[in-house]
């Protein structure tokens, strides 16, 4: 393969008209010089340069030649430049990849500040309620929640966010606000079809950390358990970064805070890392993680 050296050692020729002012502006030697024109000559398998004792001459060979080598070195520039300054200024389309209640409860509520910080960043947001293969999904990055599966991917961990058992003031005025845990079977409990180890509560039960529930209504997505509790249809068991703001509303209300274990569920970003990672995914999940910092705040939560 052809090396860049090469290259700008052949255009320096070209352009001083001799080895030894081709070797001053590259601050090698003429015969370093002169080596590398002949090992680039064998390569290619033809003669560039004519050599006189008086003169160097281009061949026809060598003249379509240099065309191309001053595209490829000033192509090889502009892509330096391109990439430096993505660098210092990230720039591109960004696909991210998350379920729909961390798009629209974790993510969206920061982009505002986001785009204003990186404007020549393209943003495309895909929603998807299973784990998808970012190469086939054409995703730089996803968010995920809760415990990761085994994988070749990298994360960064970016926040944590505590579970809390919720109910809407309208419910438990109908039904009743259970004192104790073991007051749980006498109400309309909300969970989850899948994966099922998200109905397993933080409550101790029989010495045990973690009280399994069998939901009267199961839906496969926190959104729709959300909208069900604030619907007064149940109690469910949700993380603070979906029901934050209802319980500081009042809207939803936590129940058994004296009984409730500490759990917390774990917000990655996940993501295929060869090398450096790309700068516009890198300050993506920079910024998020700094910004989760302040919303995942428990003691913003009344009760909390």
């Amino acid at each position: 393969m052809i090396q860049t050296e090469a290259l700008i050692a052949y255009i320096a020729i070209i352009d001083t008209g001799s080895f030894s002012a081709a070797a001053e502006r590259l601050g090698h030697t003429p015969s370093g010089v002169s080596r590398t024109l002949s090992r680039l000559e064998q390569q290619l398998g033809t003669q560039l340069i004519t050599r006189t004792t008086r003169r160097l001459d281009l061949t026809e060979e060598g003249r379509w030649f240099l065309a191309k080598a001053r595209e490829i070195l000033a192509c090889l520039t502009e892509a330096e430049v391109h990439l430096q300054q993505g660098a210092s200024q990230p720039s591109g389309l960004l696909r991210v990849n998350a379920s729909s209640p961390a798009l629209n409860h974790l993510i969206a509520p920061l982009l505002a500040g986001f785009i204003a910080q990186y404007p020549l960043i393209r943003l495309e947001l895909i929603g998807a309620e299973a784990v998808v293969d970012l190469i086939e999904e054409r995703a730089d990055v996803a968010i995920r929640v809760g415990p990761l599966a085994d994988s070749t991917l990298n994360a960064r961990l970016l926040g944590e966010s505590r579970l809390r058992l919720v109910a809407a003031p309208d419910y438990l005025a109908q039904r009743g606000i259970p004192a104790t845990s073991a007051e749980l079977t006498r109400h309309t409990l909300l969970g989850f079809n899948r994966p099922l180890s998200l109905n397993l509560w933080p409550l101790m039960h029989n010495e045990q950390a973690g009280i399994s529930i069998d939901p009267a209504l199961a839906a496969s997505s926190g959104e729709t358990l959300r909208h069900l509790a604030l619907s007064a249809v149940g109690i469910a068991c949700l993380s603070d970064f979906l029901v934050g703001d209802d319980l500081r509303s009042g809207r939803l209300v936590s129940l058994l805070e004296s009984e409730i274990l500490p759990w917390k569920q774990a917000i990655w970003a996940v993501f295929y890392k060869q090398g450096t990672l790309a700068p516009r995914v890198a300050c993506f999940v920079d910024y998020i993680a700094q910004a989760l910092q302040t919303t995942l705040r428990y003691d913003r939560i009344q009760g909390a």
